[in-house]
This record gives structure tokens, sequence and C-alpha cells, in this order.
């Protein structure tokens, strides 16, 4: 079984190297290696433990099922991953961006964990993809399921980039090569500042943080806070940089980010450090029983809002790629039930739909339309 195993490595290893060489742009999407004074400042880190970054307690990548079950599972499971209709896309209205940001707190969900959030006259944007396959290939990899609400040609001025970690559902070099030249600021943890340099992205730009450090744009600060989950994006390099949740502080409006996690202690000390949120984006899809330590659960989501003391909780990371063992649309179906269980003021817009959190917001069952 073990030499199984390592022929199938070898093998799989052997057909990335085969498209490396097809599609030479997934080279560059591979980014860059912390070294120099990075790497220095991240082996003083409370995180990095030995050669890489490591959950504490250590967390197990797969709970009592091999990679071969998994795959086996992923290959041939009977689940509908993938609509079968089109996801009605809302497009906001461009006067909207018109006026310069003001005081208050609005967000639009625009799939997955991309959320376009304007907190206190600063405008955010949390895990920016706009590829059409999250993937180091041009040809190969997850599709979207529906396009972006507004095209990144068409994006207004974003003051803040945050980046929870560097998985390439969450960190998508064309769009940071696109924002870098707006002269947008990238908040990201630990390691992450290598990828955007080998991008492009001047060191201006570029604010690299560990756990519980802060930085600055206005009247914001961006606190990079923990998470239970890993990193990397090439073939060799797991767990190199570090991978975080965000809270971002205004003088009237907080906002939490979850990233993506497992659930743990960490929610309910952010909460009581940094807490009460008025919204809170946290992830509650593409997870399963054998990665859980990793990927929470939508009832595990649910307790997390509360946690962190969430007064409004928009769920992401659902929807929009098929990137786990479940149905599409299972993760949303199952956070409605938890909400409505623990009356957490949930709010599920479509893709694209304003939310003015503090102002009243329909929520519809939209994804019940959606075969």
């Amino acid at each position: 079984m073990k030499f199984k195993k390592l022929g199938f490595t070898i093998f799989a290893i052997l057909l990335v190297l085969i498209f490396c060489l097809i599609q030479t742009s997934c080279l560059s999407s591979f980014g860059g290696d912390p070294e120099g004074k990075r790497l220095e400042r991240i082996k003083s880190s409370p995180e990095y433990k030995g050669e890489h970054f490591e959950n504490e307690p250590f967390v197990e990548m797969l709970n009592g099922s091999g990679y071969f079950q998994v795959l086996k599972r992923q290959l041939f499971g009977g689940e509908q991953r993938v609509p079968d209709s089109q996801i009605p896309v809302l497009n906001p209205d461009p006067g909207l961006f018109q006026t310069p940001v003001r005081e208050g707190l609005r967000a639009i969900w625009f799939g997955h964990a991309s959320v376009l959030i304007e907190l206190d006259g600063i405008r955010i944007f949390t895990d920016p993809v706009f590829a059409d396959k999250v993937s180091p290939f041009a040809s190969l990899g997850p599709d979207r399921f529906f396009p972006p609400p507004i095209p990144l040609a068409l994006l207004p001025k974003i003051d803040a980039v945050v980046i929870s970690h560097d998985h390439y559902d969450h960190l998508d070099m064309s769009t940071v090569q696109f924002l870098k030249e707006k002269g947008t600021k990238f908040f990201v943890p630990l390691g992450i500042g290598a990828h955007l340099e080998k991008w492009g992205v001047n060191e201006s730009q570029i604010v690299e943080l560990d756990w519980w450090e802060k930085g600055k744009v206005g009247a914001v600060e961006f606190v990079c806070t923990p998470a239970v989950h890993y990193s990397g994006r090439g073939l060799f390099n797991r767990k190199s940089t570090l991978w975080s949740s965000w809270s971002l502080i205004g003088p009237k409006n907080k906002v939490f980010v979850s990233g993506d996690t497992g659930y743990s202690p960490h929610f309910s000390q952010i909460g009581k450090r940094l807490g009460p949120f008025n919204l809170t984006a946290i992830k509650v899809g593409a997870y399963d029983w054998s990665w859980d330590g990793i990927h929470m659960n939508p009832e595990d989501a649910v307790k997390a809002n509360s946690d962190v003391n969430g007064k409004t909780m928009l769920p992401v990371h659902w929807g929009t790629f098929n990137l786990a063992i479940h149905e599409w649309k299972e993760p949303i179906i199952l956070t409605v039930k938890a909400a409505n269980e623990s009356k957490t003021n949930l709010v599920t817009p479509k893709p694209g739909q304003v939310v003015e959190v503090g102002s009243p917001f329909h929520s519809e069952p939209w994804w019940e339309n959606v075969k």
C-alpha cells in the first residue's frame, strides 16, 4: 500500500510538472518564497515551529481518512456540486461609487470569500478573486458558477485589500496585479508579501503582519487575528506562509472576516479582545468530516459568529466554486437552519446585492429557485 501511495504521489507530481511546462504562466502564479529579512521575521513568530508555521495545538489535515478515500469520494460522489441553472447575480448601480465613501457600513458579496466592504469611509476588499478558475493553470481547475457582479476593470477605487491566506481561491495573481496599479494597499499575514513582490507589488503597498499586529488606513485599524488552517501555493512550500482572520476596527463600526478556518477557541478570544462586531463575514462552505479541523461546518460557523459577538452574519465561502464533497447549496441550507435555531441575525444576499448594515434587509431563499 505504501508503494501504491508513493507511486500515485509521483504520478501526480509529474502531471503537475507537465502542465507547468505547457502553461508557463502557472510558474508565476506560484508566487515567491520568503527569504532574507522576511524569512528572519517569520522565524521569530510564535506561530513558526521549526521550519514552517503550525496550528497550536496541532491539527490533523485529515481526520481518520486517507487521501485515497477522500480522492475516491471526490471523484465518484453523487452530490450535485454544481448548479444546473443560473445563479441570480445583481449588478450594482455604478452611481453607488461616484461619491466618496460615506460613514457607516455596507457590504457586497461577490461570491466565495470576496466581499467589498465600505467601512467608516474606507473601501476594503476581502480575498478578492476574479479569475474564472481557482488554479495555477489557465485551463484546468474549478470554474466559477457565475461572473463577478462588477467586472474587474470597472471596480471603484479600492483603498485596501485583506488576504486571509495564499490558496488560489483566496489569493488571485491577476486581481492583485490589477489592483496594485490603482494604489491599493495589501494587508497580508506573514510571508505572503513574497508572493506580492514576485507579482510586482511595490513594497510600500504591502503591510505584512503576525497575529494581533495592526495596520491602518485612514481611521480604520486592520488587525491580523488567528485562524486554524494551513497554506502553500507550490508543490513543496506547504505552511510556509501564515494564515489568518481579520478584524477591521472603524471609529463607529467593526467587521470580522473569518478566513478559512476550523472551529476553535480563537473566536472567543477575538470576541473578548475586539468585539462586538457589527458585521461578520464567516465561511460556511467547503467542509467535510475528514477535514473539519481546518474547515468548519455551517453549524460551527453560526457558533463562531456568536463567539466573536457578531450582530449580523454574512455567510461566505459557498455557492461559487466546486471545492468540496457536498451539494453546492447544502452550506446555506444548514446555515439558515442553525441561524434560525439560535436566533442569529443572518443576511443572505444574492451576489452583487448591497447590504446596508443597520438598515432593514429582506433575505430571500433565492437558492431554492436554482436547480
